[in-house]
């Protein structure tokens, strides 16, 4: 996927209002500006933002149950998180140990005036007060089977998780099918064929024998 298709995707499958792109424009500008100063993104995938890290992260969006609180573990420089945030009118919560980039999403937070449904947790997950949200989602956070112990925490039965996995997903999933039960399922990336989304409900860990 290349910018312009990017910017044509968010237009016509999400049909992004003018405000909300100028603030996805905004935050795009402002990491840029701090990736000068932290490595928030690899320097490769400057030129491709819109399609690397922007839809990549919004095509969450349709997987996900229409209302809800939203839980991001590792946001990292901000995706997926903020930019559900931005894109819709959910409660979210970035949770992001690291402390320079917490700091660099609650400043984003504040000029993009989302401060009233957008909140970051500066904590490892673990650390993070347990309660049940209706989509977790992890974006290169952690191996599979080690991010479902973490992310249980924040589940119930209703949970939706949305972990993209990049080309291994199949692979991760398969592998901790003997641990973990649930509804599995794996979507095609729009941004890249060779990588997929797991999407998942129902997760708990089986019982040993």
């Amino acid at each position: 996927m290349t910018e312009e298709e990017a910017i044509y995707w968010l237009q016509a499958r999400l049909d992004v209002p003018r405000e909300t792109f100028e603030r996805l424009e905004a935050f795009v500008a402002l990491l840029i500006a701090e990736t000068c100063n932290q490595n928030l993104i690899a320097a490769s995938t400057l030129s491709l933002i819109w399609s690397r890290h922007v839809v990549d992260s919004a095509q969450l969006l349709p997987l996900a149950p229409p209302s809800g609180p939203w839980v991001d573990l590792g946001t990292g420089a901000g995706f997926p998180g903020l930019i559900v945030a931005i894109l819709s009118q959910r409660d979210v919560v970035l949770v992001e140990s690291r402390p320079r980039r917490s700091q660099f999403l609650s400043s984003v937070i504040e000029k993009l005036d989302l401060g009233s449904r957008c909140t970051v947790a500066a904590a490892r997950a673990e650390a993070v007060p347990a309660r049940a949200f209706a989509v977790i989602s992890a974006r290169a956070f952690a191996p599979l089977d080690r991010l479902l112990d973490i992310g249980t925490r924040f589940a119930d039965d209703e949970t939706h998780w949305l972990l993209p996995k990049g080309r291994n997903a199949k692979a991760e999933l398969d592998a901790v099918l003997g641990t973990w039960q649930g509804s599995f399922r794996i979507e095609p990336s729009v941004t890249d064929p060779d990588s997929a989304i797991i999407v998942a409900g129902q997760v708990r860990r089986r019982r040993q024998r």
